[in-house]
């Protein structure tokens, strides 16, 4: 619980301290007078974010130290807010962080403004007050739920990249398969293959110049029109005229037909030399169409054949894991279908958890509002099944009610005023309060918007509450202030210059005093005061 809290510099507070106490400590003062300034240095206290327009005009910080107790524990908390922005929080004499000041004082206070009704307004919060009012068994299942949420999301995704992965590698695949056989079609049998061709092809151009040098002089001496061979026919028939008459000339012709029957002979011998040389223009072609092809690989996939046979391997590796790729998918597939079963069985688990728990807080809030003076309230929470899953669940939750009897269930939007919505969050406040280990709860004009018998009952409910915790009221109704068992009023004077904010504890008669002003205004009587003294005695 807060014990004390001391105020220095804050807005119009120049120097102000009080002690609270247990049971309910009801604030009161006139309107304008700074309540709203004293429940701002209380919510920064307790981790409020500041800025340096709450320091008070012409000073350098503005300075907020409470003392509470918290699990049989005593906290000195401290907030520092300097006028160029700066901002130290203190928790003893220890610097901690926002977040860290935040997470104490969570378990300490809870604040509730007349504006935090537009929380309950809401029907994404509804969920959670279901979940915080039987943390105890939902809180474990919600974790399971979020844990095995987290799998299927992990698993969904891995998923989804290996089938993205695996349709790119489809596409991949003819262009693979293609260059595997383009690859294998070659039979490519030694790796200096493409230098034994060339050899080759060597070899064979010196044979196919050998015969083409034969081929030429065969032409030239025997097969052309204007050969040697024909030459040599025309000598010996000029020759032949004149060998009848001239043993000379019969001679030359002697002479020229051996060399004919020679030169013949040669010739026969160069046509079978031709035939005998080892050149094949097929073979030729043959031997080029095969390095044209090897060289053409080599482009393709590595600058020698040992390189071009070694992406052959690596691109059946490839096909293999395009292969092996299904068998991953079906596996991942089985994997989600495993996990989505474990956490529907989770959420279905959480789900029957928070409808056992609704049924109990739908009896519970109806009890406190029919105290409240919503004599035939009725309250639906409401389920709905979410399309798909979340690391909260599947359910949609929204709280229904009717005021009134007769009247169909509609949104707590649709339907409260100001002052039913305070009355209405009340009932909720009053219920988690049974729930919750928080030791102080602080009211700012929860009262805004009702009055007379309404007030009463209000202040009933206030007073209830605080039986079991600390119950801090700002109000400016009597019949709330008549119950509680401190009060403390807010002040505001001005000099010339500045105005001053202070707050105080009353003592019984001025307690009086403040609850017939409160009943009258400033016009205070004796009368007044009879009916505040007969209202307080009512209270106790």
């Amino acid at each position: 619980m807060i014990n004390y809290i001391k105020i220095k510099n804050f807005a119009t507070i120049k120097d102000t301290e009080v002690q609270f106490n247990n049971g309910m400590n009801a604030i009161t003062g006139e309107t304008g007078s700074g309540k709203s300034v004293v429940v701002e240095a209380m919510s920064l206290a307790l981790g409020a974010r500041a800025d340096s327009t709450f320091v008070r005009t012409g000073e350098d910080k503005a300075i907020i130290q409470m003392q509470a107790d918290l699990d049989e524990n005593e906290y000195v908390i401290t907030r520092e807010i300097s006028s160029s922005g700066k901002n130290l929080c203190k928790i003893d004499d220890r610097i901690v962080s926002l977040s860290e000041l935040y997470s104490l004082c969570e378990k300490l206070a809870d604040i509730h403004g007349q504006y935090d009704n537009q929380y309950l307004l809401k029907p994404e919060n509804h969920i959670g007050l279901v979940d915080i009012y039987d943390r105890d068994a939902i809180k474990p299942a919600k974790e399971r739920v979020e844990n095995y949420y987290d799998e299927y999301v992990h698993v969904s995704k891995a998923l989804a990249d290996l089938e993205a992965k695996y349709q790119e590698k489809e596409a991949r695949k003819e262009m693979l398969l293609y260059s595997m056989k383009e690859i294998q079609d070659a039979n490519l049998f030694s790796e200096n293959e493409d230098e034994q061709i060339k050899e080759q092809i060597g070899e064979m151009k010196r044979y196919e110049d050998i015969s083409s040098a034969y081929e030429r002089t065969y032409d030239i001496a025997y097969s052309a029109d204007d050969s040697v061979y024909s030459g040599f026919n025309r000598v010996l028939e000029s020759i032949r005229s004149a060998s009848e008459i001239s043993k000379e000339a019969a001679a030359f012709e002697d002479e020229l037909t051996d060399m004919y029957y020679r030169f013949e002979d040669i010739c026969g011998e160069l046509s079978r030399a031709k035939d005998r040389t080892p050149y094949s223009q097929d073979e030729m072609d043959q031997l080029i169409e095969r390095l044209d092809l090897i060289e053409d690989l080599k482009r393709k996939y590595g600058d020698s054949i040992t390189a071009v046979m070694l992406k052959c391997e690596e691109i059946q590796k490839e096909l293999d894991m395009i292969s092996n790729a299904t068998n991953d998918i079906e596996s991942m597939e089985l994997e989600k279908r495993r996990i989505e079963e474990l956490l529907k069985d989770a959420t279905e688990r959480l789900s029957g958890l928070r409808k056992q728990a609704a049924s109990h807080l739908e009896g519970n809030i109806a009890d406190v509002l029919q105290k409240l003076n919503f004599n035939d309230v009725e309250l639906d929470i409401h389920f709905e099944k979410l399309p798909s899953y979340t690391a909260n669940g599947n359910d949609k939750v929204e709280f229904l009610i009717s005021p009134n009897r007769g009247e169909a269930m509609k949104p707590l939007a649709k339907i409260a005023s100001g002052g039913e919505m305070s009355r209405i969050m009340l009932a909720f406040k009053k219920v988690f309060a049974d729930y919750d280990n928080i030791p102080t709860l602080i009211f700012d004009e929860i009262d805004s918007g009702i009055s007379g018998e309404t007030a009463s009952v209000v202040g009933k409910v206030l007073g209830e509450i605080a039986e079991n915790r600390q119950l801090i009221v700002i109000t400016h109704l009597p019949q709330i202030a008549s119950l509680a068992n401190h009060n403390y009023k807010i002040e505001k004077t001005s000099d010339d210059e500045k105005t001053y904010t202070t707050i105080k504890e009353l003592s019984p008669q001025e307690k009086i005093s403040e609850i017939a002003r409160l009943l009258s205004g400033l016009d205070v009587s004796d009368i007044t005061l009879e009916s505040a003294r007969e209202m307080i005695s009512k209270s106790v």
